[in-house]
């Protein structure tokens, strides 16, 4: 039995901003994390920044492009980390149709990214970026949800789900930044959409997965799967 480290994040969470959500899940096995979040750090110190610099989406620019690069490139180089990304158009919700309430909606799509990772025969461990207040609440139920459907009772599959603050935790910044490039990519009215760093940035992951980004990915799929969700639920 394998023990796995997952690491989300997520964007445009609200019911009413307009844009999609676009929830991540960065998983590796536990025992090569540690030497990941060192690899990242030692990224950053080759770019001439201090090691508590956060990787953001946010703060892509011309100026720190090839340090963004190689962080990439140093995930997508390493077999044993995988990335799944779940990506809602929120103009499909109708809570009413289905008698749910946002946060129920929440925790479905939470759900969707983390059921094709986890699997019995393993143990897990997730982390999730802190939001807002209710996170405790919300932490709770998605373990309750997630353990029932495994049929995990003793809770010995999903050994824990816990927030982090993402400027701590480097695997939820790398995080961040792949889900933010996806949804750059599908929002063509992105205030952001003639910086050329982020252009160059969703290049560079189109590159390297052979993905459109816009286009879904076999289920099966370990390094890159991408799942857009179509409103039936």
């Amino acid at each position: 039995m394998s023990e796995i480290n997952i690491y989300c994040d997520e964007s445009n969470h609200l019911e009413t901003d307009g844009r999609p959500m676009v929830l991540g899940a960065l998983h590796c096995p536990r025992s090569k994390a540690p030497a990941a979040n060192r690899r990242i750090r030692e990224i950053k110190k080759e770019h001439s920044l201090p090691d508590t610099f956060e990787i953001k989406w946010t703060k892509v620019s011309q100026k720190n492009l090839p340090f963004y690069i190689d962080v990439l490139n140093y995930f997508f180089d390493a077999d044993h980390i995988g990335i799944r990304v779940v990506v809602a158009d929120k103009e499909h919700l109708n809570h009413a149709k289905f008698g749910q309430t946002h946060n129920d909606w929440y925790y479905k799509m939470y759900f969707q990214l983390l059921t094709k990772i986890i699997s019995s025969e393993n143990k897990y461990k997730v982390c999730l970026d802190i939001k807002d207040t209710l996170g405790k609440i919300r932490v709770q139920k998605l373990r309750e949800v997630l353990c029932n459907k495994e049929y995990d009772f003793k809770r010995e599959i999903i050994e824990e789900i816990r927030e982090v603050h993402s400027n701590q935790v480097q695997m939820v910044q790398v995080i961040d930044l792949i889900i933010g490039a996806i949804q750059f990519n599908l929002c063509s009215k992105d205030k952001d959409r003639e910086n050329q760093a982020k252009r160059a940035i969703v290049e560079h992951i189109k590159k390297r997965t052979q993905k459109s980004l816009t286009v879904q990915t076999l289920p099966s799929e370990f390094k890159f799967n991408l799942f857009f969700w179509n409103g039936i639920d």
